[in-house]
């Protein structure tokens, strides 16, 4: 075969922030800082920094291949260790601060990460963990001489001590892109967590196919502020995609909360901006209830879990927001598909549009399937259902040091497994339907729980709500609708089920329905189904 002329040189995470400051150079990056104050630096900036930590690192005796752990919101010097420890052949290795302590512990030590950087804010988080994470040698806390407190983590350093004095300029070394670059576990809801091993290849190559147009619009006009963190699933790959096409970026720090987000959206003309349907339900709420107003041309990407219509619908038609839902998971990087907008969109009927809205479109570089129980692959026809599962430069083809989860996850010809049911229509445009574990098998029907949630929560008293299979002895499973009205309503169960009436099938209106005062969520957001079938496992239904 005929080899092409063109140069082999490889893909470098290190080489997006220097074409960043180079191409970007007086572009912005704004942070809430966890100290208070606004920071604000260009790309320039920021590279030359990176540069400083790299050597500071060095000093340290990090080695290519050494993982070290970031226990840190959205902030400027988050992003600088995303930059300098990837750059140096090291792995950059995010950590979910929200987790349950006993999975911090597993994932540390799994990982077998050398060193720990950490906000002020979660230094007492760590101090209370330390001692159970044997093989951590030193801590790194983000902040300046004048703010470092006082800490019994041993080999405590300060962040910007360490950058002192450090050269401004670093010769990133070129080597192998399918290196490993950064890591992200996932949440575990089912067993221990599991380690998704990014290189500087799929990193590199999934920034460039969220700039592909028709995915997210970004460009050096675009002011994009990612609520989702920088620890879940490394901010869906804004700090990586924002560089390349010279964005500025709004980090949030650590204050979530409606008003705090407003005032950034507004001070810092933020017209993109990503996040969980939970963030965005507090939010829709807070407009509604104050009457704050989104800056104009507001773009808002929603994912990690389905968002109900009536939240969709409210967001377009009473905020004038532009609303995207994706798709993807920990271990696709993690976007694979994201808005159902084409040709011909705007001259659809409303019902068509919506509908479309709960839709993603793949992006290039991206194969999906659906399959049946059997591996076999079902029609693309909209309506058949299946376990979905893909392939493509920037999937997982398995877990860090987990022969038997990764084993598990790969089909024999190579395809990832998802875990969700999805169908696929003749558009190519796919539509998540349930996961498989959360998917309820009515007399040997199947009923999506997250159409069920979704019809319940178009409701104008329903503020949340989850589906869950119950046993019943004679259909098997049947569905329970767990509820959490709005402050101040009076919703009963017969309000529910006279509003489901005549939007799902008969045999879909569940057998019960529990209002509770808040439901459990998972560290990244979304419902934790999980802990609801156990909060409900004694729970009889009234139709036995």
């Amino acid at each position: 075969m005929l080899r092409g002329q063109m140069m082999d040189t490889p893909l470098m995470i290190s080489g997006i922030l220097a074409h960043a400051a180079q191409a970007h150079g007086k572009q912005e990056i704004v942070t809430r800082t966890v100290e208070g104050p606004i920071h604000r630096y260009t790309y320039r900036d920021c590279y030359a920094r990176t540069q400083q930590l790299a050597h500071a690192l060095v000093a340290l005796g990090v080695k290519p291949g050494d993982r070290l752990a970031t226990f840190a919101w959205n902030t400027y010097r988050h992003v600088e260790l995303y930059y300098g420890i990837s750059g140096i052949g090291a792995i950059c290795h995010t950590i979910n601060p929200r987790l349950f302590h006993d999975q911090l512990e597993y994932i540390v030590n799994h990982a077998e990460d050398r060193f720990i950087f950490l906000d002020l804010n979660l230094v007492e988080l760590l101090e209370g963990l330390a001692d159970q994470f044997p093989k951590v040698e030193g801590y790194i806390i983000m902040t300046d001489r004048e703010h470092m407190p006082e800490t019994t983590l041993k080999n405590a350093l300060c962040y910007e001590d360490l950058l002192e004095g450090q050269p401004e300029s670093y010769d990133w070394p070129l080597f192998d892109e399918n290196t490993a670059a950064a890591m992200c576990y996932t949440s575990g809801t089912t067993g221990n967590p599991k380690g998704a091993l990014y290189s500087h290849r799929s990193t590199v190559l999934h920034a460039m196919g969220l700039l592909a147009a028709g995915t997210l619009t970004m460009d050096s006009t675009t002011s994009v502020l990612p609520v989702v963190p920088m620890f879940h699933v490394q901010a869906w790959g804004q700090a990586y995609a924002a560089p390349i096409c010279g964005a500025k970026i709004v980090m949030p720090g650590f204050r979530l909360d409606p008003p705090s987000l407003l005032e950034l959206f507004n001070d810092e003309g933020v017209n993109l901006t990503l996040g969980v349907p939970t963030i965005w339900l507090g939010l829709l709420n807070h407009l509604n209830e104050t009457g704050a107003k989104l800056p104009a041309g507001f773009v808002l990407v929603s994912g990690g879990a389905a968002a109900p219509l009536s939240m969709i619908k409210a967001y377009e038609e009473d905020h004038g927001v532009t609303y995207v839902q994706g798709w993807g998971m920990t271990e696709t990087s993690p976007v694979c598909a994201a808005g159902g907008e084409g040709p011909g969109f705007t001259e659809l009927d409303e019902d068509t549009r919506y509908a479309r809205k709960m839709k993603q479109r793949r992006l290039f570089g991206v194969e999906l399937r659906i399959l049946d129980d059997d591996h076999n692959d079902v029609p693309h026809d909209g309506k058949s259902s299946g376990e979905l599962v893909c392939r493509g430069p920037w999937i997982a083809s398995g877990y860090f040091n987990d022969d038997e989860a990764s084993k598990a996850a790969i089909t024999e010809d190579g395809w990832f497994r998802t875990g969700d049911v999805a169908t696929i229509d003749e558009d190519s445009l796919l539509q998540i339907t349930d996961r498989t574990k959360d998917l309820i098998k009515s007399g040997g029907e199947w009923i999506s729980s997250i159409d069920l949630e979704s019809v319940a929560m178009g409701h104008p008293d329903v503020q949340e709500a989850a589906a869950i299979a119950m046993p019943h002895p004679k259909w098997t499973e049947r569905p329970m609708l767990v509820i959490v009205s709005r402050d101040g309503s009076s919703l009963t169960a017969d309000d529910v089920l006279a509003h489901l009436d005549g939007q799902v099938a008969k045999w879909w209106l569940p057998d019960d329905i529990a209002f509770v005062d808040e439901l459990p969520h998972t560290a990244t957001g979304k419902v934790s189904k999980l802990q609801l079938r156990e909060q409900f496992k004694d729970h009889k239904l009234p139709t036995i």
